[in-house]
């Protein structure tokens, strides 16, 4: 099964996007950070989310991370699906922090049960044609709207969603140019996707 190893956020300056991740979400190896001064204004495209069992956790992450120095997009609050929040790490990655359950079972732990990598797409129906082509298996997917990718456990789990839908969904402007200041470590790459999101073989992605 293809999936996804890690992703390498390209940051300005990694020791302190280091420092940052560390302090609010403790993640593990699965993201990983390269120096790049690679040009990019407003929204790069996609977004990541943390998938946790309880609103008590989402409070916890996303309060640890506005602490770190987040800015705070969306507060965490209930919505129809569940409860989540979004924020915007210092280096400019937008994170969104979620659970399906609107009921607290216990404290927080602030374990992670899941991350998922939302790519935000012109066209969500040949995005998938590309990416089934490329070995990926569909775990789910809703007509034009929204797709997701099976993965192996613990690897990241690659979804696509329409761009504007997306940017609308974390609260901020579709609008953006240059890099996404992304790169995508798989067994499924290297390659280029449609939206110009770079996939490389994950043993030839860089991390700290």
């Amino acid at each position: 099964m293809t999936s996804i190893e890690s992703v390498t956020l390209e940051v300005a300056d990694p020791t302190a996007a280091d420092r940052f991740y560390t302090t609010a979400f403790g993640l593990d190896s699965r993201i990983r950070l390269r120096a790049s001064e690679a040009p990019t204004t407003g929204f790069r495209g996609f977004t990541l989310s943390l998938v946790v069992s309880q609103p008590a956790d989402v409070h916890a992450l996303v309060d640890a991370a506005v602490d770190a120095g987040a800015a705070t997009l969306k507060p965490a609050t209930k919505s129809l699906w569940g409860y989540g929040g979004v924020v915007q790490a210092p280096d400019g990655t937008i994170w969104q922090v979620a659970s399906s359950s609107k009921k607290d079972t216990g404290p927080a732990t602030r374990r992670i049960d899941e991350i998922v990598l939302l790519l935000g797409v012109a066209d969500v129906a040949a995005s998938k044609r590309f990416y089934v082509g490329q070995g990926l298996a569909v775990a789910k997917s809703f007509g034009g709207k929204y797709v997701e990718f099976a993965t192996g456990p613990g690897a990241v789990k690659p979804a696509l969603y329409k761009r504007r839908a997306l940017a609308k969904v974390v609260g901020v402007s579709p609008d953006g140019t240059g890099s996404h200041r992304l790169t995508i470590g798989s067994d499924a790459g290297p390659f280029t996707d449609p939206d110009g999101f770079a996939w490389a073989t994950a043993s030839k992605t860089a991390s700290l």
